[in-house]
């Protein structure tokens, strides 16, 4: 059985679910239609979700992962705070499914409000904005006549293409101009979330999800725990903090890991250096493009030419990557 949470796309999350090849049979019966059939699960929100696969054996769920090398902050947090079986286990990228549809009689005229969900608004705002829009923001949960009923005669919505095509079609909604650019650019990534006994071991290289805290929480503490991941010989593509409730800062991590015995020894390091540690996510592969966004900074002029030249080189004050 396969579910995702009230907030993501259904028909997105089913694509992926398909292109995976994850199982998609649902629980209802024969009695169903077939736009049934075909559905996953509504566990309801995030936390019911993850509880809710946590506690029912053969279930799973299909989540918004961010990217693989870059994982979204939102999903970190909460595996982290949902039951220690929880493990995403494999990753899969499909093309975004939106477009923009307004009724056909007032298409040229169509200056009223967007309306558009929060899986919607999550994959493609920055195309919103660059078309210049302003959004009506709606849960995703929303019903598609109550979406319709906002948008009201002059207004428009952003949807999926098969609801497009399946329900909106027949009440007099078409394709605006611009509609392509929401269908352009990265895609969408998901996850198959499952619960198990045991993190899987993946047969060759892995994108791995690893959340830690120091042990201690002095300075040059988190400059310790990271020599761990260097002499494993990884390198760190992704480091975030977050402030704990139980002590020291929880640190989130993303890395490629060449194989199964490579990830046992640094899981065992830590054990035996007794530093809290739980692997997020063990996603069988070594490319996942396109990568994540990527950023063009702009440094300070501060270098090696405002310093003299016999004077060392600063160490790195690692414990200031934790959040003020």
């Amino acid at each position: 059985m396969l579910g995702r949470s009230e907030r993501e796309s259904g028909p997105q999350a089913l694509l992926a679910a398909t292109a995976a090849g994850w199982g998609t049979e649902g629980t209802a019966g024969d009695a169903r239609g077939p736009a049934e059939r075909d559905a996953l699960l509504d566990l309801g929100s995030t936390t019911a979700t993850l509880s809710t696969v946590a506690s029912i054996d053969g279930l799973s769920a299909v989540v918004h992962l961010g990217h693989p090398a870059q994982p979204s902050h939102e999903l970190e947090r909460a595996l982290l705070a949902a039951p220690p079986s929880l493990v995403l286990s494999a990753a899969v990228a499909v093309p975004a499914q939106w477009v923009w549809v307004g009724r056909s009689a007032g298409a040229q005229d169509a200056s009223g409000p967007v309306v558009v969900d929060e899986a919607g608004m999550r994959d493609r705002r920055h195309v919103l904005r660059t078309m210049g829009m302003s959004p009506r923001l709606v849960p995703t949960r929303t019903s598609l006549e109550e979406r319709v009923a906002l948008a009201g005669s002059d207004g428009t919505l952003v949807v999926e293409r098969s609801v497009a095509t399946s329900a909106l079609g027949p009440l007099g909604f078409d394709e605006l101009p611009g509609s392509e650019a929401l269908s352009q650019g990265p895609p969408v990534w998901y996850g198959l979330l499952e619960s198990r006994e045991s993190a899987p071991r993946a047969a060759g290289a892995a994108q791995v999800w690893f959340a830690f805290g120091p042990r201690d929480d002095h300075r040059g503490s988190l400059q310790q725990t990271l020599g761990l991941f260097a002499d494993a010989g990884i390198d760190l593509q992704h480091v975030r903090s977050h402030r704990s409730q139980a002590g020291p800062h929880i640190f989130f991590s993303a890395f490629s890991c060449p194989d199964a015995d490579v990830l046992d020894r640094l899981v065992a390091d830590f054990d035996d250096r007794g530093v809290a540690h739980r692997l997020l996510a063990v996603l069988p592969g070594q490319e996942f493009v396109p990568g994540p966004d990527a950023l063009a900074p702009r440094w300070s002029a501060v270098g090696p030419l405002s310093r003299p030249a016999d004077a060392p080189a600063a160490e790195p004050d690692l414990p200031h990557l934790r959040p003020a």
